[in-house]
């Protein structure tokens, strides 16, 4: 099955969080914490990806597209672009 990352914030440690999940499963696997310093595009990406879903107007097609962009974000770090 596709796995899917999962993405969140802990603003007290200032890191990203990133974890992942088989498409359609509810068990979670933690991957990797990213402090913001090694990564400050990732955290307030996620940050902003945060703030959509707690919008009173949520759009459901701008949460997904920032997630896309999340992701990418992600995975330049991880393959070292």
């Amino acid at each position: 099955m596709k796995k899917t990352l999962l993405f969140a914030i802990d603003v007290n440690a200032q890191v990203t969080i990133v974890s992942e999940s088989e498409k359609g499963s509810k068990k979670i696997s933690f991957l990797k914490r990213i402090p913001r310093k090694e990564n400050e595009l990732l955290f307030d990406s996620v940050v902003l990806l945060t703030t959509i879903t707690r919008s009173p107007g949520f759009d459901q097609s701008i949460f997904n597209a920032m997630d896309k962009v999340c992701q990418m974000i992600y995975e330049n770090q991880r393959i070292g672009k």
